[in-house]
């Protein structure tokens, strides 16, 4: 049994962040139903790649969820809604700041109808504030949460991180938010509004940056695969390609510098602990930079491993998902008619959450659940 089994989820979402904080839910085992414009999500069509006429970004964030397309404009179904979410145990949106409160279903006006409910809004830039109104997408928001400012080497620009962290991130938090709502109203019997945002995760995940930050007044430098609190935690390349060596501790800098040919590093008064490896950074790395270049990545990779010095090459996708730890784990996953995905990175008495049913066709579900049918018709399938 999964742990929501008997949990109603209605998502009112639209891109990435709030359609995956409810793929999350319903992966977990809630019943999601998923109310969509009568032309649909807008990720249906970021793609290519597509399948089976939808972008497989699409399929990424909605599997396990019914589709109701509905025209919200249309007051009919606006109190349609209102009465299903009476029946609901979470509801989630992402919808533009403002549009819902206009319809009569903003957070006040729906938990009036059911006390009980658990109201999720996933902001941009948050629930309050001079901003809390501002619309916002993955890039816009890294660079004003100041993500942009840590990412990439030293010698280039800024650059953003290349996937979206701060959607899936703002979905995850959602999601545990809606959990942890949902443990307290066992205990109290009432529902809860639940606030997260884009920019919120952006803060969260710079945390450790923004210590530093807090305690020095300086920007942490940026390094193309450092740390700049730790040495040695970086790609070198190779005498035929690069490879990724977290030597993270002192006894592990004495162990890679013994695998490199050079046991006296470990010793050295320069290097022998993190505080001096940092301080006398322009020394050691060329060092390394240079020790690293006598082999390839392969047999270093194979020295360290059996030295005890986590390493590891630098995959491409391909390589990830053929590989046998992948497939141990059963991180690959399919629905009938769906695109291969990746499955939910928890499991239960070992035993990973199924996915039963690919992202729905817009508007499946209408008739199932007795919605009206929007005067647009649904532009697209599934």
């Amino acid at each position: 049994m999964l742990p929501l089994q008997g949990v109603t989820v209605v998502e009112l979402g639209q891109n990435l962040a709030g359609p995956y904080a409810s793929e999350i839910l319903g992966l977990l085992g809630a019943r999601v139903v998923k109310i969509e414009r009568p032309e649909g999500d807008d990720a249906r069509g970021w793609g290519p790649p597509f399948h089976a006429g939808t972008a497989t970004t699409f399929h990424a964030v909605n599997r396990n969820k019914r589709s109701i397309a509905l025209d919200l404009k249309d007051k009919a179904a606006a109190e349609w809604l209102r009465g299903f979410l009476k029946g609901a145990d979470i509801f989630i949106q992402n919808m533009r700041p403002g549009s819902l409160e206009a319809m009569g279903l903003g957070a006040e006006a729906v938990r009036a109808l059911n006390p009980r409910l658990i109201y999720c809004s996933l902001h941009a830039f948050g629930a309050a504030g001079p901003l809390a109104l501002k619309p916002g997408y993955e890039p816009i928001v890294q660079a004003f949460a100041g993500m942009f400012s840590v990412n990439g080497s030293a010698e280039a620009q800024p650059a953003r991180v290349g996937m979206q962290v701060l959607d899936l991130g703002t979905g995850v938090w959602a999601a545990l938010g809606c959990l942890a709502a949902l443990q307290r109203r066992h205990l109290t019997g009432e529902g809860a509004t639940v606030d997260t945002s884009l920019f919120e995760t952006g803060l969260g995940w710079m945390g450790q940056h923004f210590a530093g930050f807090f305690e020095t007044g300086r920007q942490p430098p940026r390094h193309r695969s450092g740390n700049p609190k730790l040495i040695v935690f970086q790609a070198f390349d190779t005498a035929d390609g690069e490879i990724v060596v977290a030597a993270a501790n002192d006894r592990l800098f004495a162990k890679f510098a013994t695998v490199l040919g050079h046991p006296e590093w470990g010793a050295d008064p320069r290097f022998r602990t993190n505080k001096d490896r940092i301080a006398h950074r322009e020394i050691l790395l060329p060092l390394l930079e240079a020790a690293m270049l006598a082999r390839g990545s392969e047999d270093w990779a194979a020295a360290l491993e059996a030295a005890g010095v986590p390493c590891s090459p630098i995959h491409d996708l391909a390589a990830v998902a053929a590989h046998p730890q992948t497939e141990a784990l059963g991180m690959v996953v399919a629905a009938p008619e769906a695109p291969r995905g990746i499955g939910l990175p928890v499991s239960f008495d070992r035993v990973r959450p199924p996915v039963e049913r690919g992202a729905p066709a817009l508007g499946e579900a209408n008739a199932e659940y007795g919605a009206p049918v929007p005067v647009r018709p649904p532009a697209g399938g599934g």
